[in-house]
């Protein structure tokens, strides 16, 4: 096809309210940024409690509220990564449009990228509890939350082992 039907086919879609295939959105590694959080929305104010050091990396990522996409690999739609400071963070993490999701994080306290399940830490969006029964990984009704076109604030308390 030539760039004139692409365009004519990208136009007409839009005019019926066709949405991109979702495979599209996932994968959105972003910079911190306040911004999105200091207008309108959609974005979480998210308060990050309990971080028990200043060693290695907070890995966030936004989920869509699907038992599919939840903590699966590679189904994350935003990904934020920052150094960890101890004690306390504000991370604001925007969303593509109003939906349900849900958020996931991840201390990596040696920074390795992989995770070690005696050292690092992580927090849920909810706060859901953690156990050895569901080996940190809660369902996704534990953890979803309905966000519109506003910013929403939220606290995520960290634990660790």
């Amino acid at each position: 096809m030539n760039n004139r039907v692409l365009r004519f086919v990208a136009m007409f879609a839009l005019a019926l309210g066709l949405s991109v295939p979702a495979q599209a959105q996932y994968r959105n590694e972003m910079r911190h940024s306040i911004a999105p959080c200091q207008g309108s929305g959609p974005a979480v104010w998210i308060q990050v409690t309990g971080i028990s050091s200043s060693e290695g990396t907070l890995r966030i990522q936004l989920y869509r509220g699907t038992r599919e996409d939840w903590l699966e690999s590679g189904r994350w739609l935003n990904r934020i990564e920052l150094p960890a400071r101890e004690g306390t963070m504000q991370v604001c993490m925007p969303a593509p449009a109003a939906g349900d999701y849900a958020i996931a994080i991840r201390h990596d306290r040696n920074g390795n990228g992989r995770t070690d399940i005696t050292s690092d830490g992580g927090g849920m969006s909810n706060n859901p509890s953690i156990n050895i029964f569901n080996l940190g990984k809660p369902g996704v009704n534990r953890t979803r939350f309905t966000l519109g076109r506003e910013v929403l604030p939220m606290n995520i308390r960290m634990r660790y082992l």
